[in-house]
């Protein structure tokens, strides 16, 4: 059955991301309008949370970042699924590294780095990034269930330099690198829900007392990584561009959850500054009411 739906369904999507971008796009505003105004999918859920985080504004002001939040969402979609063909040259002209250089001078260091951010913009693009540091490139990605997907995913994903390891497989492989002294940039989203069960730390989000995942601080402490936060700015459609900010190169300094904290502050900014472009179908706030007292 995996492989009769990967025969039925690839070739698809294989020639949709074929397609220059303009069609894309006018593709993209074909399903935002079925999704959004007919289907109505996880429409109270952006709004909902939207009006948790955002309690000044008005209901029309919120459901105005609604309606483009779930416009953008279908927008990323569509760019991932560009991004099985789409070219080097095309992607370096769409996604562009404005200080790449501090970066590189980490690197100097001598010692390996996670490059942490979160579901803002486009961040399946910043898979392009190999060529342009010295580092080797790792990224966690959650395995497809179905293998000839899974397969192809890594395929694509992989073509630019980065090497995608499994979520649970991540640790394993920086120990790995460690041990070896092979210099390494980790790539890792932190600002899901993590599982109530594996929750270490709870702290506000937009004013919000939620659990927050701690892996990235574990791992800098545990390995002496650095680490480094990117902030992706979506200049226009299907164009962004990546600032990076050091947020430690002494990550044992730092009180425990300091370096979260910092994280997520970062995030906050980063979401208030253009709301619209963040990842709102996703229940982030699913267990504020589960705090420990």
């Amino acid at each position: 059955m995996n492989l009769l739906t990967y025969i039925l369904v690839y070739p698809i999507i294989w020639c949709i991301s074929i397609l220059p971008f303009r069609v894309l796009y006018i593709i993209s505003d074909f399903f935002f309008f079925i999704i959004y105004h007919i289907i109505g999918y996880r429409k109270k859920v952006v709004y909902d949370n939207l009006k948790l985080v955002f309690p000044e504004k008005t209901s029309k002001e919120l459901v105005i970042i609604s309606k483009k939040s779930i416009h953008h969402f279908i927008d990323i979609f569509i760019e991932m699924i560009k991004s099985f063909t789409i070219s080097k040259k095309e992607i370096d002209k769409r996604y562009v590294y404005k200080n790449i250089d501090l970066v590189n001078n980490l690197y100097n260091d001598g010692k390996s780095a996670i490059l942490t951010g979160s579901h803002y913009a486009n961040w399946e693009w910043i898979l392009s990034i190999p060529s342009f540091v010295k580092y080797k490139g790792y990224a966690a990605y959650t395995k497809v269930n179905n293998p000839y997907f899974d397969n192809a995913i890594l395929k694509s994903r992989g073509r630019f330099g980065v090497n995608l390891k499994q979520t649970s497989k991540i640790i394993s492989e920086i120990q790995h690198n460690n041990d070896n002294n092979i210099q390494s940039l980790y790539g890792l989203l932190s600002d899901q829900s993590p599982l109530l069960s594996k929750t270490h730390y709870w702290n506000e989000f937009f004013g919000v007392k939620v659990p927050i995942h701690t892996g990235t601080e574990m791992l800098a402490k545990k390995y002496d990584l650095n680490v480094i936060f990117m902030d992706v700015k979506k200049i226009k459609r299907g164009y962004y561009e990546t600032t990076f900010s050091l947020i430690t190169n002494e990550a044992s300094k730092h009180p425990d959850y300091e370096l979260t904290d910092i994280f997520i502050d970062k995030v906050e900014k980063q979401v208030r500054n253009q709301p619209e472009y963040y990842f709102w179908t996703h229940k982030r706030f699913k267990h504020k009411n589960k705090a420990p007292k």
